[in-house]
């Protein structure tokens, strides 16, 4: 088993969720540049990856025989409107190189996550349909779109088994927030604690899906355990757990911090 991004907010727990159940020899958890912890050079092979270079995948592939990917690798919201060209590069022909080595060594099955950023200001907000309006308003959405759309192409044209879910915010607390809309979930955890307030990015009533890592893990080993037949959908199954606004988040938290405080200073994140 191969996880690209595996420094992420997801990798880092899931290469030790899938380690503890498939055997550490059998995961090569791989980065670019984000120094591992202990815990994955310890556990397991890893080794350094450019996701936009085939040729650094296809090494890893051959070298230890791979044949299950989970492709976490990706650069998320707030990084992508920085800089959307290298998000585009990255999000979209990092994960073409992956199908691409996928469907040319018969890989038996890709996992690529999607997130809720594929739906946009016109998606019905309530019990959101699996069929529905996309249209995201950032870059990073926009490549979560196409690449639902390539990775369905390549199941129905080339017989590439990928699948993926539609992660809501992901609330963990093993690596700092990364670059996403919904990290102030998590951040407002570390500020918290070391400093007692938090300058929030988003209205206070600003209401959004969340996912405790636990969860988002078994969502996606118990969809790539799940025999192919079962599978209506592939790469874009809609997932939920729960929602609460910033100042419900900020209200639980001061029952047991009750000095700190929370500002709402809504930036570009808002949208």
């Amino acid at each position: 088993i191969l996880v690209t991004g595996a420094c992420g907010q997801i990798g880092s727990e899931l290469v030790i969720e899938l380690r503890q159940k498939y055997g550490g020899d059998n995961v090569v958890a791989t980065g670019h540049k984000t120094k591992p912890s202990k815990t994955l050079l310890n556990s397991g092979p890893f080794e350094f990856i450019n996701i936009t270079n085939r040729e650094t995948i296809e090494a890893v592939v051959k070298r230890y025989d791979i044949d299950t990917v989970y492709h976490l690798a990706a650069l998320l919201s707030v990084v992508g409107e920085k800089n959307p060209q290298l998000c585009w590069d990255v999000n979209i022909n990092g994960l073409y190189n992956i199908l691409e080595i996928a469907r040319e060594y018969k890989l038996t099955r890709i996992f690529c996550p999607s997130s809720m950023a594929v739906f946009g200001p016109e998606t019905p907000r309530d019990n959101t349909p699996q069929e529905t309006l996309l249209c995201p308003s950032t870059m990073y959405g926009v490549t979560k779109v196409a690449g639902e759309l390539l990775c369905d192409y390549y199941f129905k044209r080339f017989g590439v088994d990928v699948r993926g879910v539609r992660y809501p915010g992901i609330i963990s607390s093993e690596t700092p927030p990364g670059g996403g809309t919904t990290d102030y979930a998590v951040a407002i955890f570390y500020e918290a604690i070391q400093h007692k307030r938090y300058t929030c990015f988003v209205k206070e009533d600003t209401v959004l899906p969340m996912m405790y890592m636990p969860d988002c893990i078994r969502a996606a080993v118990e969809l790539m355990e799940t025999d192919l037949p079962k599978l209506k959908h592939h790469a874009n199954f809609n997932l939920a757990a729960m929602s609460f606004s910033a100042g419900e988040l900020a209200t639980a938290i001061k029952k047991y911090i009750p000095e700190f405080t929370c500002e709402y200073k809504p930036d570009f994140r808002q949208e």
